[in-house]
């Protein structure tokens, strides 16, 4: 892969850099036109979305460093160089949401109506970003045999070399885009608001912890090394957000 697209006058532009880009740009695309509809101004959108790109940045870093503390510790300031990777995506995910319905109050704005105009452009952006980590390297898989498996032969790969590896930046390229469509059916038949966040954590979070058992980088233990940070950030979070779901549906069927 290519973890630098090209270097312009010696600037390099960094292909992981590029996608989350494109990523967060489609994302906003999305939103707004889903917002103009249900009575919410393109604009807001755009504001929720600035506040939503600082605070996941700071997020998913900080949770990546505190896994990879030992990598860091002696080079603090590579603690600041997320060029080329190093994020973590439920922590972003969790201090944008807290972000986000701080300035949802302070703005008395609908929260479950905004969040569900809001998450399927973040699914199809966060799709669009995981190329960026296939380019990179990053959040690779083990090592495998299937004919589906992928090398990595670029040196600047954050990736082993020369070995075959589950596609897991793939998989998780294809997941956010089958929740995308999942996520758009929803918004047309929904119930009550919220069903639609409520959907994305506990299909995004159900699909993580799934793809997370082929990963191959190490991303801090929750239980016994056995799974994963993100898993038990993951499961948890999908369970909760299944059982606030069938409490919501049947308190919204009896309200008929």
């Amino acid at each position: 892969m290519h973890p630098i697209l090209f270097d312009f006058f010696g600037i390099p532009l960094y292909t992981y850099g590029l996608f989350v880009a494109l990523g967060f740009m489609t994302a906003v695309f999305v939103s707004r036109k889903l917002a103009t509809p249900r009575g919410i101004k393109e604009q807001t959108i755009t504001d929720i979305y600035f506040i939503i790109l600082l605070s996941a940045i700071v997020g998913a870093r900080g949770l990546y460093i505190l896994v990879n503390f030992d990598s860091y510790k002696n080079n603090l300031f590579d603690i600041f160089n997320i060029r080329s990777g190093g994020l973590v995506f439920f922590g972003g995910f969790i201090l944008a949401v807290v972000a986000t319905l701080v300035y949802l109050n302070y703005r008395k704005l609908n929260v479950w109506l905004t969040a569900d105009v809001i998450v399927p452009g973040i699914a199809l952006g966060h799709s669009l970003g995981r190329v960026g980590c296939l380019f990179a390297g990053c959040c690779y898989g083990k090592t495998c045999d299937l004919p589906i498996a992928i090398n990595f032969t670029h040196p600047q790969s954050l990736a082993p070399l020369h070995t075959a590896l589950h596609p897991t930046q793939i998989y998780m390229v294809l997941s956010n885009l089958i929740l995308f469509f999942i996520l758009l059916g929803v918004t047309k038949k929904k119930k009550f608001h919220g069903q639609v966040f409520i959907v994305y954590i506990m299909l995004y979070s159900l699909f993580r912890f799934i793809i997370e058992f082929f990963r191959g980088d190490f991303r801090g233990d929750f239980f016994l090394a056995s799974i994963s940070l993100s898993q038990g950030i993951g499961i948890t979070v999908s369970v909760v957000a299944c059982i606030l779901l069938i409490k919501l549906s049947k308190s919204a069927n009896g309200n008929r």
